[in-house]
């Protein structure tokens, strides 16, 4: 897995192509924006989105896990997309394999099922959590105290080519008061960032992590 490194409040940051932050100081894995259900979702809905999008998620996060080894999985929001769902179950069950890792959710808009499904996974719910320089959320906001860590906006970089063509990838982006997280979900879109001259964007692509 192939990564960048950051430096924010004297802490280091490890940027993960799987749209993950890997903080070791902490032994804490961060990610935000995973939508589980959502596929599921617009299949009730009639619209036919893959059902692989929601294994795919679920594989993903626990190759993240039996890689990094965290003591701590800091999930910022938009765990679920919306009601409940079978997708739920499939999740509990990755859960499960993982027992002894603690599981954080910071609740985002998206978060609104019963809290016994919460209970049954295993999830403590928290609106924000302040730790060591940071303060974590879902929507990104100022703090007057601590760098904000956030998700909600699944930030995305354009690129324009030579021959015009553009392209629009995932990043993480450090502005002055806080950064904000790629969403970690495979159905999500993008939401093209507008950088200033200080920030710091790292895009994910080719299975790596590249400032830009």
């Amino acid at each position: 897995m192939k990564r960048a490194f950051v430096q924010v409040r004297k802490e280091k940051l490890h940027l993960l192509a799987d749209k993950a932050i890997h903080w070791p100081a902490r032994s804490t894995v961060i990610i935000a924006d995973l939508h589980l259900g959502k596929a599921m979702h617009f299949r009730r809905a009639g619209i036919p989105v893959p059902q692989a999008v929601e294994q795919l998620n679920l594989q993903r996060l626990h190759h993240l896990i039996e890689h990094t080894r965290p003591q701590e999985v800091l999930l910022l929001g938009d765990l679920f997309h919306s009601a409940y769902n079978s997708s739920w179950s499939a999740f509990v069950a990755v859960r499960r394999q993982h027992a002894a890792v603690r599981f954080t959710l910071v609740s985002g808009n998206h978060d609104v099922l019963e809290a016994k499904h919460y209970v049954r996974a295993g999830l403590e719910v928290l609106p924000c959590l302040d730790r060591g320089p940071f303060h974590f959320t879902h929507e990104p906001v100022i703090h007057a105290g601590h760098y904000n860590l956030a998700g909600h906006i699944h930030p995305g970089i354009r690129f324009v080519g030579m021959g015009k063509q553009t392209i629009q990838l995932p990043c993480f982006f450090f502005g002055e008061h806080g950064a904000v997280l790629p969403a970690f979900g495979a159905f999500t879109g993008l939401h093209r960032m507008q950088r200033k001259e200080r920030d710091r964007v790292f895009v994910m692509a080719d299975g790596r992590v590249w400032r830009v």
